[in-house]
Order: structure tokens, then C-alpha cells, then sequence
């Protein structure tokens, strides 16, 4: 695990305090007053104390998942690096990854799981909480609604937490490491994110006559047995990693790392977004961009619900310098 100082640069600003809206009520009534809880918030997890930057095995030039050459990464290096629109794709994923890659970084670094694992994600959904497939899969992490649903996100008419980065993260990686307890292998553990793991588990016993791996390389000795799509899908990722770690080599603008900086509310059942925004001076759309799971402008009428609002600019200042 890093130390103290070296989450402070990668911290996304985690909550500040819990303010509950006690007073807020149903059918368009404004909020009343609100109960405000000061909660004792580690020093790493407070306001970014240095800038964010990129020394992590994520964004840096170290590696902490396998870096195995096969010919199937140099073909992808080789796709985003030289086709047009693979490489405004790639871009892309680099811009929104300014946004999401700290939060799933800094959930990596809590559970001291591979921060390469980042790029999972960059290649189910470039980094966009909306993203949709062709499947029904949505998010950054792109479950279906099943395997979101058996790892506790909530997807109902109000909400669909698939889109919501931080809470998917926490589903994503619960997953993940489930699948590494049962494969010994992130190689694996990514193609059974992505076929089932099942499917995996079938071709492991087909060719070894057990599940766990020996090393990361049983992935490419069980290669033919996967679906085309998994077949690609570790190569996708380690040709992802390999051009962001270095982007500019390959002629990239690198990741302007955003730091989000917000505190978390508990509002009562069907708060409408605008009576928050009004509340703590902030518009609906900034409300929207840290919860962009929200499918309606209320919150979900069945159950208190807590909401992210962006921290305004006098509250990031008085923060930084100790004030409350």
C-alpha cells in the first residue's frame, strides 16, 4: 500500500462531511434546514494537497499486471497508433480518463489491487459512464444488469448504478477479485469479466485439468477455446496500457488529470436535483456530472438516497486552508 503523502496526489477528494438533509420533502416542497455532521476524514482523504500526477504503476511507466509481448498487442498498438479513427477513439478515452481515472485509481490503491486493472475499464467503455452495448451492458465497467445487480448496484427507474463510476468501481473490483481468488490469474480474471466465468473455467479444465493458473501465460495457452472477442480482449488492454503509459511516443496528448472536489449528502426520498442545486448554490448539470446515474431529476421515491454535489470554490478554498 502507498503511504499517507502519496495518496494526497491521487486522492479524487473523498467526502468532507455527510450533511443529511433532514428537512427535504416530496411533491416540489422546498428543503428546510439541514442537519450538518462533521466526520472525521483521514488527512489523505481530505483536499489534494499536491497536484495529481502520474506516479503510479496506472499511469506511470511501471507495470504491476504482466506486460507480455504476443502478437495480438503489437496489432492493436499498431490499430490505435496508425487508423484514423482509432486514434480520435483513443483520444477520447485519454480525455474522459482525465475524469474517471483518479476515482478508480485511488479505489485500486485502497484494496492494493493492480492499478493496470485501469485499463479494464478504458477498454469496456472508454472511460464513459455512458456508455451502452449492443448487449445491454452500461457504464464504465459495462455490467449487464445481472452481474450489477448480484454486486449490489441498484437499477431502477430513478437510478442505474452501472453508470455511477464510484460505485461501479466498488462493484467491478469486488467482482474482479473474486474471479482472481478463484483463477489465480488477472489474465483470467479479465477474460472471465468479459465471457463469463464459466466459460473460462470450462476451457481451463479443458486444457489443464483445473481452473487456477500456473502462470499469467495459461491465457494465451487457452487462447483458441475463447470467444473471438475474448481472445482480444487481455491483448486490448496491455496495448492500451502500453500506449498510455508512454502516449506521446506514439503521438497522444497524455491525461490532464481533473481532481473532483465534493461532499456527499443523504437526501430524504424524491428530492428533486434542483432543490439541491438551489440548496448548496450549484447547477443541476454539476450535480449530474458526479452522479450521472441518475435517470430522472429526483431522487428515488422508495428510499433516502446520498447524492455527490461539487463543492463550490469558496469551500474548496476555505478546505485547503483548514477553515471550517
Amino acid at each position: 500500500m502507498a503511504d499517507a503523502g502519496s495518496r494526497r496526489w491521487m486522492a479524487v477528494v473523498a467526502v468532507a462531511a455527510v450533511i443529511v438533509a433532514a428537512g427535504a420533502h416530496t411533491n416540489g416542497a422546498p428543503i428546510d434546514e439541514v442537519e450538518t455532521q462533521i466526520v472525521d476524514v483521514p488527512p489523505d482523504l481530505a483536499i489534494a494537497e499536491e497536484p495529481i500526477t502520474a506516479r503510479t504503476a496506472g499511469l506511470g511507466s511501471a507495470w504491476d499486471l504482466p506486460n507480455l509481448d504476443h502478437s495480438r498487442v503489437e496489432y492493436w498498438v499498431a490499430r490505435f497508433d496508425s487508423v484514423p479513427e482509432m486514434r480520435k477513439k483513443f483520444q477520447g478515452f485519454l480525455d474522459r480518463g482525465s475524469t474517471w481515472a483518479p476515482v478508480i485509481l485511488e479505489k485500486l490503491e485502497a484494496r492494493d489491487m493492480p492499478r493496470d486493472l485501469l485499463y479494464l475499464a478504458m477498454i469496456e467503455s472508454g472511460f464513459n459512464p455512458a456508455a451502452h452495448s449492443h448487449a445491454s451492458a452500461a457504464g464504465v465497467w459495462q455490467f449487464i444488469a445481472e452481474t450489477g445487480q448480484r454486486y449490489g448496484l441498484a437499477i431502477d427507474r430513478a437510478v442505474d448504478e452501472r453508470r455511477d463510476p464510484f460505485r461501479a468501481t466498488d462493484a467491478a473490483l469486488d467482482y474482479l477479485q473474486d474471479l482472481h481468488d478463484r483463477f489465480g490469474s488477472w489474465y483470467l480474471a479479465a477474460a472471465a469479466y468479459n465471457s463469463g466465468e464459466n466459460r473460462v473455467g470450462r476451457a481451463m479444465r479443458a486444457e489443464f485439468g483445473r481452473e487456477r493458473a500456473g502462470t499469467e501465460q495459461d491465457y494465451y495457452r487457452i487462447w483458441n477455446k475463447l470467444p473471438s472477442e475474448t481472445r482480444d480482449y487481455v491483448p486490448l488492454m496491455v496495448a492500451a496500457a502500453r500506449i498510455t503509459k508512454d502516449p506521446r511516443t506514439y503521438g497522444f496528448e497524455p491525461m490532464d488529470l481533473r481532481v473532483l472536489e465534493w461532499q456527499e449528502i443523504v437526501a430524504t426520498p424524491a428530492t428533486p436535483l434542483i432543490h439541491l442545486a438551489e440548496r448548496y448554490g450549484v447547477s443541476v448539470a454539476e450535480i449530474r456530472e458526479l452522479n450521472p446515474h441518475f435517470r430522472i431529476d429526483r431522487t428515488p421515491n422508495n428510499r433516502q438516497y446520498a447524492v455527490r454535489i461539487p463543492l463550490t470554490t469558496t469551500e474548496v478554498a476555505q478546505a485547503s486552508a483548514g477553515i471550517e
